[in-house]
């Protein structure tokens, strides 16, 4: 009886979906972030650039 009701339980299954979503989102948000804070540092660097001259 224990047994049946603990298969019939998506609970478990819904919060490890749950936790591969946060942790696919939060990977694209890493590598996205990443790629910009890098262009935004040329941009920045080259605005200083041009105002230091």
């Amino acid at each position: 009886m224990r047994m049946t009701t603990l298969l019939k339980d998506r609970r478990g299954a819904t919060a490890i979906e749950y936790g591969l979503i946060a942790a696919l989102i939060s990977l694209a948000c890493l590598i996205a972030f990443q790629t910009l804070g890098l262009n935004l540092e040329t941009i920045f660097t080259t605005i200083n650039d041009a105002l230091n001259r």
